[in-house]
């Protein structure tokens, strides 16, 4: 039997994350500094984990109600309305899932299919595409552009419209950029939207993780609320990534379908990680604001220090990324981060694998201590005096 034959081409066709090999490698080095994992480098707070440890002692690992434990759905509701002006029925419009990237799943198995077109803008969290892919739909790049910021413009977003455009992702604080939408920009996007059939699937899984201002929700809008299906989650705001933990908001209508596919595929969201998320909604504002404050010290230190080197980087406001201007160094991303690996043990991320306008950056976290950023950055900028095309203006 021809056993590759018998996968769906969509499958097929998808490529693999360009992100795993340089982890592969990097597990093979000693002394390297990895600024490449979108990971917090924080440990889940102590009351947190003691809550997960708790439902354990007691024996809390029964199945949940399909949606979740209603107490952590009314945790949920009660966060957006208070953080967001957000209001949603824990009963009819909240979804625990399995991570954010779960959310992102469901609701585009829900939403399209074979002749169905999803607008994506790029740079951006690897697994929208292949999500869609998945499904069958095709996937459609908006390219953004550095000189806006990584902002989403409307031209740029009505040019991309077709009779056959259904769902438009947004990722904002942006992944791997660190851009952010603000009241203003989403003005803009709505007048686009508003007299079309199109659904947002909005990825605020960075909401909190912002360092001017507040974060804005294009479900905000009254006119986009409906239309919308918030995708949040527990991993990068309480340094829960291991804990997979996300949720879904949205209309009932809507709700009631994700939730049907939700309950025939995954069932329930792992219980012990739900006890744990509602302690970490009661109790875990504090730890957050000590996190973005350290956020902030490591991303100032980061701009500048790359900066400094001869890497143009625009000031990312959200997320915990930068995404620096590489092509000074006259490679292409892949070769840059490759050779910066090989060469001085310092792991980046290629802005290609982030899609195919991300070529000629490439993104580095700051989810790591000062120490490892400073060591990295003089690294960095001594693989620029080799490679570089242009003179320094200093060094590290």
């Amino acid at each position: 039997m021809n056993l590759k034959g018998m996968i769906r081409r969509s499958v097929m066709d998808t490529p693999p994350s360009g992100i795993r090999k340089y982890f592969d490698l990097i597990n093979e080095m000693k002394d390297a500094i990895s600024l490449g994992i979108g990971e917090p480098d924080f440990e889940t707070p102590w009351n947190v984990r003691e809550e997960g440890i708790w439902s354990l002692e007691k024996g809390r690992t029964f199945y949940s109600s399909n949606a979740g434990f209603i107490e952590l759905r009314t945790e949920i509701a009660k966060y957006m309305a208070e953080r967001f002006s957000l209001p949603y029925d824990p009963y009819t419009e909240v979804l625990v899932t399995v991570g954010g990237s779960e959310a992102i799943d469901l609701s585009l198995r829900m939403l399209v299919g074979p002749g169905d077109e999803v607008l994506i803008p790029e740079p951006c969290f690897v697994a929208y595409k292949g999500c869609t892919l998945f499904t069958g739909a095709t996937a459609v790049p908006i390219p953004l552009k550095a000189e806006n910021r990584f902002r989403l413009q409307p031209e740029e977003l009505e040019a991309a419209i077709t009779p056959r455009t259904k769902v438009l992702i947004l990722g904002y604080p942006n992944n791997p950029t660190g851009a952010t939408m603000d009241r203003e920009d989403y003005e803009k996007i709505v007048a686009v939207l508003r007299n079309r059939d199109i659904m947002v699937i909005s990825d605020e899984i960075y909401a909190e993780l912002l360092y001017e201002g507040k974060h804005v929700s294009i479900a905000q809008f009254p006119e986009m609320r409906d239309r919308t299906i918030i995708v949040n989650g527990f991993s990068k705001t309480y340094a829960m990534t291991g804990w997979r933990i996300g949720y879904a908001c949205c209309h009932p209508d809507l709700m009631e379908q994700m939730k049907k596919i939700h309950q025939l595929t995954l069932m329930c969201s792992p219980t012990t990680a739900q006890f744990a998320a509602i302690e970490a909604l009661r109790s875990g504002a504090p730890e957050v604001e000590r996190m973005v404050a350290e956020y902030n010290r490591r991303r100032r230190l980061m701009v500048d220090g790359f900066r400094k080197v001869g890497l143009g980087c625009f000031e990312p406001l959200g997320a915990f990324y930068v995404f620096p201007d590489i092509r000074k160094s006259g490679l292409d991303s892949d070769r840059f981060c490759e050779r910066l690996l090989l060469e001085e043990k310092v792991l980046m991320i290629p802005g290609a694998a982030f899609g195919d306008c991300g070529e000629g950056f490439a993104r580095a976290t700051y989810a790591t201590s000062l120490d490892n950023i400073r060591e990295a950055l003089v690294r960095i900028g001594r693989f620029m005096k080799t490679h570089a095309l242009g003179i320094l203006r200093d060094e590290v």
